[in-house]
């Protein structure tokens, strides 16, 4: 995708994004360099949100917008749709705020500071995924928010008829089934521990190929409504499986990683109660329920994400209708 700024409120010249993408390896300081951060935290009253570009981050950035505008701050959004950029700019200040997910965030800052075969230090337990996060995340300037309900974690679907067919409501359900499955899938996930040698060794399932066809796809999910695969790789936020006629297997031992919607903010700029007292109102009443039903209305229904947004922040009385 290209980088684009979203439509609202004060956005970014293309040529911006560019900038973005040419000093962001180079500006701010080194981890090797930065040391114990002793500085008070910042509270720009000027903040740009970063979006990670797919619907979901699209309606995260939107709602903290409209919070951090309702407590007293300016700000302005962008898209950057690569990790390996935006996430030098949190560094740098040149981006303020992100919505991240601990354990998929945390990984990725580990293999950054330790290389890429480090041991993963994202699991299934938020806490120690929590505290593993912010300890490698303040080397670097950045800080971690309290994460909230709300939690896009990978998913395994079949058909509600198949499901039905053979008693499943769970992934040891399956496993007990000894059912020859194929999944739909990113090809990686013949190799990635939360997958299918996850499923094997965690639940005893019996995957007898990988048909790499992505991961949520339509092309994938597809592929399990007409048995030619029985069984999807998607996420616990897809709002479209009843489209399909697939239902999600509870992942009853908790195999995958505790992926929470966090805020990540750069703390010389963005480290303030404030902010943080403003974004974290969101975590009393945002779902992943809440999450899949607004990756709904802008993906099948067509809305934009900021109308989306709103509309839920006004539902709850986070925001005044306006």
């Amino acid at each position: 995708m290209s980088l684009l700024s979203l439509p609202i409120r004060a956005r970014r010249a293309l040529a911006g994004l560019v900038l973005l993408a040419a000093t962001a390896c180079t500006t701010g300081p080194s981890l090797e360099n930065q040391g114990e951060v002793t500085a008070p935290p910042g509270d720009s009253k000027e903040l740009t949100i970063g979006s990670a570009g797919f619907t979901e981050s699209d309606l995260l950035a939107q709602m903290y917008a409209l919070l951090l505008e309702r407590a007293g701050y300016s700000t302005d959004i962008i898209s950057v749709t690569n990790r390996e950029i935006y996430e030098p700019a949190l560094e740098s200040g040149q981006i303020d705020v992100v919505p991240e997910y601990a354990a998929t965030f945390a990984d990725w800052l580990n293999a950054k500071a330790n290389g890429a075969d480090a041991a993963p230090v994202g699991s299934p337990d938020l806490a120690a995924t929590m505290k593993a996060l912010r300890a490698l995340a303040a080397p670097r300037g950045l800080t971690v928010l309290d994460p909230g309900r709300a939690v896009d974690q990978n998913a395994f679907a079949v058909a509600a008829s198949y499901a039905k067919k053979h008693d499943l409501k769970t992934l040891s359900d399956l496993g007990r089934a000894n059912l020859p499955v194929r999944l739909a899938a990113g090809d990686e996930c013949v190799q990635r521990p939360y997958c299918a040698p996850g499923l094997e060794k965690t639940y005893g399932i019996d995957i007898v190929a990988v048909d790499p066809k992505g991961v949520g796809t339509t092309q994938a999910k597809q592929a399990v409504q007409n048995g030619q695969d029985q069984m999807v790789l998607t996420t616990t936020t897809d709002a479209t499986l009843d489209e399909f006629g697939l239902v999600l297997l509870a992942d009853d031992k908790k195999l995958q990683n505790a992926d929470y919607v966090v805020p990540v903010v750069n703390r010389a700029r963005a480290g303030s109660d404030g902010v943080r007292d403003a974004l974290g109102r969101l975590n009393t009443v945002l779902t992943t329920a809440d999450l899949a039903s607004m990756n709904e209305q802008v993906d099948s229904w067509r809305r934009l994400p900021e109308d989306v947004a709103r509309t839920y922040l006004e539902s709850k009385k986070l925001i005044p209708k306006g």
